[in-house]
C-alpha cells in the first residue's frame, strides 16, 4: 500500500482514509483470491481428463480470462484509491487463507468435484465482502456484486455437472476437495 505511518498517502474524494485503507484491504484479499483461482482454474485446464475432456477443458478457459479480468480491475481499484496491489505469487501465497489446491491429473468429474468447493469458498468472501462494503464505498461493492455475479454463473456451470436430476449435488456432503473430487467421481 502506497503510506505514510501505515496511512494512505491520498485516496478518492468523498472516502475518508480509515475508509479507504480498509477497502483497500478487501480489494487486496479479492485480488489475492482472483489471481489464485485463474490460476487453479488454468491448472484444471490442463488437468482434465476422461469421456468429457473437451467439453470441461473448453469451459474452463472463458472462466480463466474473465477472473483475469477481475484481477486487473481489482488491482486498478487498489491503485485509484492510493493503495498499491500486490500481485506476487509470494504475496498470494503469504496472505491467502485457503489451501493450495490439491487436485493434480484428474477425471473431470473429480475436477468439478473439487471446483464446487472452491467456489463456495471464493463466492462466500465476495458476500462477505460486499456486506461490509455497504457502509464503506459502494463504487467497489458495485465490482464486487458484477464480479460475484460472474461467479455464481460460473458456479452453476460447474455444479451442472454434479447434480443428478431431481438437482442433488453429488459434493453435498463434502468438507474438502478431496472429499468433493472423490464425491463426483
Amino acid at each position: 500500500m502506497a503510506t505514510n505511518n501505515g496511512k494512505l498517502r491520498y485516496t478518492t474524494p468523498g472516502i475518508d482514509t480509515a475508509d479507504a485503507e480498509r477497502v483497500v484491504a478487501l480489494l487486496q484479499d479479492r485480488l489475492h483470491a482472483a489471481n489464485d483461482l485463474h490460476l487453479t482454474l488454468k491448472h484444471v485446464h490442463w488437468n482434465v481428463v476422461g469421456p468429457h475432456f473437451i467439453s470441461v477443458h473448453e469451459m474452463i478457459d472463458p472462466q480463466v480470462e474473465e477472473v483475469r479480468g477481475f484481477a486487473d480491475d481489482l488491482a486498478e481499484r487498489i491503485a485509484t484509491l492510493g493503495g498499491s496491489p500486490q500481485g506476487t505469487p509470494g504475496s498470494i501465497v503469504d496472505n491467502r487463507t485457503w489451501d493450495e489446491y490439491s487436485i493434480g491429473r484428474a477425471t473431470t468429474q473429480e475436477h468439478l468435484g473439487a471446483l464446487d468447493l472452491v467456489y463456495q469458498g471464493v463466492i462466500t468472501s465476495y458476500r462477505d465482502a460486499i456486506k461490509e462494503l455497504d457502509s464503506l464505498d459502494l463504487v467497489t461493492q458495485d465490482m464486487f456484486i458484477a464480479q460475484t455475479d460472474k461467479l455464481e454463473l460460473f458456479h452453476w456451470f460447474v455444479r451442472a455437472h454434479l447434480e443428478d436430476k431431481s438437482g442433488a449435488l453429488s459434493t453435498a456432503d463434502a468438507t474438502s476437495e478431496g472429499d468433493a473430487a472423490a464425491a463426483a467421481g
